[in-house]
């Protein structure tokens, strides 16, 4: 069983029962999640290697009597509400815009909707403990819950990935960023003590076992991104213009995903330079995740290190999504005994590192980075010892 935050759902529930004027009826929660290796491949039709992690969203509700759903974000002292017909113009009851965070749950009830099941109205509070903007899928966290949220309501069935494919419509369609599947498939497939491993084109899956003896560190820079900047999008138009060009020489061609290494390096030089370096990194990427699978499978844990460190250089140099104290963070962490590999996570240019960490390592580990990575940058850094989790359910 996942380690549950029981102070945090302490906090729900009372302010639940201020609010509301009773309990709630039940707590849901989904979980964000880190991704070890197979980065920004998720829209390329790649293959991705991320675990959920043990922090996560947690949902106090019960169904309303009203019309409209309320939905209080905790960690905003903020309160919307709304119907079927206001989130179509993405407001509340009361026709003011709605705000960031709630276009999230909104947008799943939008899709849930639109994918034709039912959805009641709903008095909730919410909190998270995944921190935000940190490539650690808080987003995805909040979907996956509001649409467990919703299925308890309601009673409907709906297979895993449907549940996915969902969230992520939320994110791409309603929110307005353009992801692909792997945080959301991660929140709500996570597995303990077990990575997943995710085909992006067939979405067929399976988990490998985390060795027993290795610890997943996860480190954060304190330096936040805007997803929705813009730079997300660009790299992956990008992506599409390497496949628009690549596919004049082959026939077929649909995604980087269908480009073999060989062919492209023998093709590298009829692309602009910029693109060649986006493509080069997919191309790359996906052989890599493919060469981990088989380090895995035989119990060679110290390649799979190897294949993160190369994953980070190649996030850097040639997807150029990385930053100052994303490198520092990762320089130091490979200098330290017992690191096997150490990357960025999540989009970029900000956020956090993930290290796998020799289990009987990791506090040293941990206190030497965040003291040297404070000495280095003057921030200091959150660091989380974690393991992989379940992904979404009930808890009460």
């Amino acid at each position: 069983m996942s380690t549950i935050n029981r102070p945090l759902i302490e906090r729900i529930e009372k302010h639940f029962k201020e609010r509301f004027g009773s309990e709630p009826e039940h707590i849901a929660r989904a979980p964000g999640r880190v991704n070890l290796l197979g980065e920004h491949v998720d829209y390329n039709d790649g293959f991705v290697m991320p675990a959920a992690i043990e922090r996560a969203t947690y949902v106090a509700f019960s169904p309303s009597r009203a019309e409209a759903s309320q939905v209080i974000a905790a960690d905003f002292a903020e309160q919307i509400s709304f119907t079927p017909d206001s989130i179509l113009t993405k407001t509340q009851t009361n026709r003011s815009p709605l705000p960031e965070w709630g276009l999230y749950p909104a947008g799943v009830m939008q899709m849930l909707l639109k994918h034709g099941v039912a959805v009641q109205p709903v008095q909730a509070v919410f909190s998270s403990d995944v921190p935000r903007g940190a490539g650690l899928s808080s987003s995805a966290s909040v979907e996956t819950a509001f649409l467990t949220t919703w299925q308890r309501l309601a009673g409907w069935a709906m297979p895993l990935m449907e549940r996915a494919r969902v969230c992520q419509k939320a994110e791409n369609q309603y929110v307005g960023v353009n992801c692909g599947i792997m945080d959301q498939f991660a929140s709500v497939c996570g597995v303990e003590n077990r990575l997943l491993l995710l085909d992006c084109r067939s979405l067929d899956w399976n988990t490998v076992p985390i060795p027993e003896n290795v610890a997943i560190v996860i480190a954060d820079t304190t330096v936040r991104r805007r997803l929705t900047s813009g730079v997300y999008n660009q790299r992956r138009s990008e992506c599409e213009q390497a496949v628009q060009l690549l596919s004049r020489h082959l026939p077929g061609v649909r995604t980087l995903r269908d480009v073999a290494l060989q062919d492209f390096n023998r093709l590298a030089a009829e692309l602009p330079p910029v693109i060649e370096k986006r493509a080069r990194h997919v191309v790359e990427e996906i052989e890599r995740t493919n060469q981990a699978r088989i380090a895995l499978e035989l119990g060679a844990i110290e390649q799979f290190g190897r294949l993160m460190n190369a994953c980070h250089a190649s996030l850097r140099d040639l997807y150029e999504v990385s930053s100052f104290e994303l490198d520092t963070m990762v320089s130091i962490a490979q200098s330290l005994e017992g690191c096997l590999g150490a990357r960025l996570t999540g989009a970029g240019f900000g956020g956090c590192t993930v290290n796998l960490v020799e289990s009987a390592r990791m506090t040293t580990f941990a206190d030497q980075l965040k003291a040297r990575y404070r000495q280095a940058t003057g921030l200091n850094p959150e660091i989380y010892l974690t393991r992989a989790s379940d992904g979404a359910n009930l808890v009460k």
